[in-house]
């Protein structure tokens, strides 16, 4: 009898993305932080209760910090439980903070929050150095994504 072939897992696992993120803004350069969680925090995440859409990175004191994020509560938890949406700490290099305060300082640019994973059993933010768009851009943005919808529908047919 053979045995059952098992799939090997990586270890990763996205959680949340924010699909706004690259609608809204122009993304310039991406970084991969990791976080300062509790085990509540975690396990909530591991059950995919958690939100990036409207949470944002500060730079303070020489520290990088997202603001807005928001993981549920455990509902397993007792009273050690966590604050929905508080302040948490990234962890960055120390050239990696001094990169993204240049790039910030310059008129226009902010840190979105892209993408919230596992990697390797570590949770993990995916930041970007974003640029707002005006509406002509968003406008350019759906026009592309609609034409290539159209392009795919047209290729499907085709295969018929």
């Amino acid at each position: 009898m053979m045995a059952a072939a098992k799939k090997k897992d990586d270890g990763n696992k996205t959680v949340a993305e924010n699909p706004k993120a690259r609608y809204d803004f122009h993304i310039l350069e991406t970084i991969e932080a990791g976080m300062v969680l509790t085990g509540t925090e975690v396990k909530s995440m591991r059950a995919g209760k958690a939100g990036i859409r409207e949470a944002y990175v500060r730079i303070d004191r020489d520290e990088a910090w997202v603001i807005g994020m928001s993981i549920a509560t455990y509902e397993q938890g007792n009273v050690f439980n966590h604050e929905q949406t508080r302040t948490r700490k990234l962890l960055l290099h120390r050239r990696e903070i001094d990169a993204l305060h240049v790039h910030i300082t310059r008129k226009g640019n902010t840190l979105i929050p892209i993408s919230l994973y596992f990697k390797g059993g570590r949770a993990k933010l995916l930041i970007g150095v974003a640029k707002g768009k005006d509406k002509g851009d968003k406008r350019q943005t759906i026009m592309e994504r609609d034409s290539k919808r159209q392009v795919d529908r047209e290729i499907k047919d085709a295969r018929r």
